[in-house]
């Protein structure tokens, strides 16, 4: 669906994104991370074709941006973070006007707009002005122009700025049906949003691509985590001489026996070398009270990569 290859783009010196790369597939829900100032929005422009790179290229649908932009924009949705609504419109006359704009034809433009109210719990709302809604139901007009025109890649900046918990769990659902049909790439500094949406992450640190990964790769930890009754005078050597294992680390204590993080040799090691593991303790005679692989969550992964360049 997307294919961007060695993205650039410079203003003067500055190089605000610099040589980023990635494809994304149809139905993919990909979040766009990165610290203020990382490139994401830049990224986020390039694609909808409002920014052109400095160098590089990107195809949606097969289309590329550069010759085609007018057909790639048509299948775009777009919810930048500081939606550009007209607060003198009612709710129900800015999403008509959005859909003339997005060419929509006339004869389609009523259901289309009944769709988009109803999917964003807009009904209430409908003929209110702008002006008078709280910044969270104003968030839901930018997502329903957004998706009038049944766009094939939809993007969005902070969906879920302003939402109250139950507008968020609505959000949510939103845009999982949404990706029945579509692509969406959300950008959110929110990473709880990220981790209960998203299949895969990209992070994007000081203009370059840190990090493409999906979740459940991000998640797997890439060591053991075992406790025992066994201090660390006799299971360090113990632990450390199992095949697979490349080093030992004693953790805080916490709960019942000693805790040791083991760093496998491999990631593809875990399923046969937790067994070992076990088996090697219940030789020792040593109690067993956990073994388990390490999971770590997004702001933890996230912090990981912060701390390369100091932050």
């Amino acid at each position: 669906m997307i294919r961007v290859e060695s993205v650039t783009r410079t203003y003067g010196d500055l190089v605000a994104v610099d040589q980023v790369s990635f494809q994304i597939g149809q139905g993919e829900i990909v979040g766009l991370l990165g610290h203020n100032g990382a490139g994401k929005t830049t990224i986020m422009k390039m694609l909808t074709g409002y920014l052109e790179p400095t160098s590089g290229s990107i195809e949606i649908d097969g289309l590329d941006i550069a010759t085609c932009r007018e057909a790639v924009q048509s299948r775009i949705g777009y919810l930048p973070e500081n939606d550009p609504l007209y607060p003198e419109m009612t709710v129900i006359d800015y999403l008509d006007y959005s859909a003339s704009l997005h060419g929509v034809p006339t004869g389609e433009r009523d259901k289309k707009i009944r769709e988009a109210i109803a999917s964003t719990e807009l009904s209430l709302k409908a003929a209110d002005t702008i002006g008078t809604l709280s910044r969270g139901y104003r968030q839901r007009v930018g997502v329903a122009q957004a998706i009038l025109h049944t766009p094939r890649l939809l993007i969005l900046d902070e969906p879920t700025n302003g939402l109250d918990p139950t507008q968020v769990q609505h959000m949510r659902a939103l845009i999982r049906t949404l990706a029945k049909r579509a692509t969406v790439i959300l950008s959110t500094h929110i990473l709880q949003e990220v981790q209960a949406i998203c299949d895969r992450v990209i992070i994007i640190r000081n203009g370059r691509k840190a990090l493409d990964a999906t979740m459940d790769e991000l998640q797997a930890g890439r060591r053991l985590l075992v406790a025992v009754d066994a201090g660390p005078e006799r299971a360090l050597g113990v632990l450390k001489s199992v095949k697979g294992i490349q080093s030992v680390e004693r953790m805080e204590e916490g709960g019942p026996g000693h805790r040791y993080a083991l760093d496998l040799v491999g990631q593809d090691e875990l399923a046969v070398t937790a067994p070992r593991v076990a088996s090697q303790i219940a030789t020792a005679g040593w109690k067993l009270y956990a073994l388990q692989p390490e999971s770590r969550n997004l702001e933890t992964l996230f912090g990981e990569i912060s701390a390369q360049d100091g932050r």
